[in-house]
């Protein structure tokens, strides 16, 4: 039992640091693009900044992944290894094709997928009907002030005011959730956080990223281009250090979770508490990672999107940054990969609709959307397979 429990902790340190290889691009791509750093101390940085993450930020995600996605009785060492060993799989393969898929969605998706091999579909910790009804009027509340906001602030600024009531209604059906969330009106955990997060992190980072740019653009109209890269590049690098914390803070704690999880339900420990090792070893498998990032990835962000000045990269950085510290904040296990894609969105379509590259956007979303369906399937049947197999050997 005792080499089955290394082993599977060896399987959530490579899981953490894969997570590093994919997630690396994230905070490299706008800086790689701007030219702020170059890519060898943008790397460098960055797998500092992600080490120091699940120090600086709570280990909130961690207990949100080993207790509320799926039940105690279906967190076995067999279902959470199988799990694991899902998500490693479809990041890596999603690496070497060049796409940057949320870790922690295939991590959650290979939980739930196992999870339901092992009891059944109870094993899945869902939310109540009247919680997501909230949810739902609480967006169409939101959406109707955006709309109406963001169609005011582009008329006064000579902006594109068809694309701002658009924009507008994403942003405010996106920044209602978390709001409500803060103020204490909305208590959303668990799968539905993480589900919902997978299409508001993006949402608010481009809606965001838009309004910060033509705020920012407004201000450094009359100042020379040279001055204005002189300000904003230091900025820039700043907001991306600061995304790469919130990262590991949060991606990071992906792996010390299941460990966690791993080691209480093998009985090693009796409740659910974090060990100091089990957060230094996760932080320095992503760290790791890190410093092996996917390059292919890292092309596609920072130039198959769209092309990002100095001052526009640091207005996706910062919005993407303050999407990052909030979700780990609340504890909701999501990847910086939304966040960041959808910021650069935001910045590029302050030129119009035709600055951003909408087939790489769509092929990242489908990406994104399949990843949690993909990896139940996988890891449903990763389950049976290897609960098969080890009835041959018992």
């Amino acid at each position: 039992m005792e080499s089955f429990i290394i082993f599977g902790i060896i399987l959530a340190l490579g899981l953490a640091f894969v997570n590093g290889l994919n997630d690396a691009s994230h905070s490299i791509a706008t800086v790689v693009a701007t030219r702020a750093l170059s890519p060898a101390k943008a790397v460098f940085l960055t797998a500092v900044c992600n080490m120091l993450g699940p120090f600086v930020f709570t280990t909130a995600v961690a207990a949100t992944i080993g207790t509320a996605i799926i039940s105690k009785d279906a967190l076995t060492s067999q279902s959470i290894i199988v799990a694991m060993g899902t998500a490693i799989l479809l990041i890596y393969v999603a690496t070497r094709a060049g796409l940057p898929i949320s870790s922690s969605n295939a991590m959650v998706g290979g939980l739930l997928g196992a999870g339901v091999g092992a009891v059944g579909f109870s094993a899945i910790i869902l939310p109540s009907p009247d919680l997501v009804l909230r949810v739902f009027f609480s967006a169409c509340i939101g959406a109707i002030i955006g709309a109406v906001i963001l169609a005011i602030i582009c008329a006064a600024f000579e902006g594109n005011i068809r694309l701002g009531i658009l924009l507008g209604a994403v942003f405010g059906a996106g920044i209602i959730i978390p709001i409500l969330m803060i103020a204490g009106a909305l208590q959303i955990h668990g799968l539905l956080a993480i589900v919902l997060f997978i299409f508001i992190s993006p949402l608010i980072g481009m809606a965001g990223a838009f309004l910060f740019n033509v705020l920012v653009s407004q201000l450094i109209k009359h100042s020379h281009q040279n001055r204005a890269k002189r300000i904003f590049q230091p900025l820039h690098i700043l907001a991306c250090l600061a995304q790469a914390t919130a990262h590991g803070g949060n991606d990071g704690q992906n792996a010390v979770g299941l460990i966690t999880a791993l080691l209480v339900a093998s009985g090693f420990l009796a409740t659910f508490s974090i060990p100091l090792w089990v957060v230094l070893l996760a932080a320095a498998a992503i760290g790791l990672g890190t410093c092996f990032g996917g390059w292919d990835v890292v092309d596609k962000m920072a130039k198959g999107i769209t092309k990002i000045r100095p001052y526009q990269g640091f207005c996706a950085a910062s919005a993407s940054s303050g999407i990052l510290v909030m979700e780990t904040l609340y504890g909701i296990p999501v990847s910086s990969t939304h966040a960041i894609n959808g910021a650069i969105v935001g910045v590029g379509a302050t030129r119009g609709k035709d600055a951003v590259q909408w087939k790489v956007v769509r092929e990242m979303m489908r990406a994104w959307i399949i990843t949690i369906p993909l990896a139940f399937i996988c890891a449903f049947i990763g389950y049976e397979m290897f609960s098969a197999f080890m009835l041959m050997i018992s």
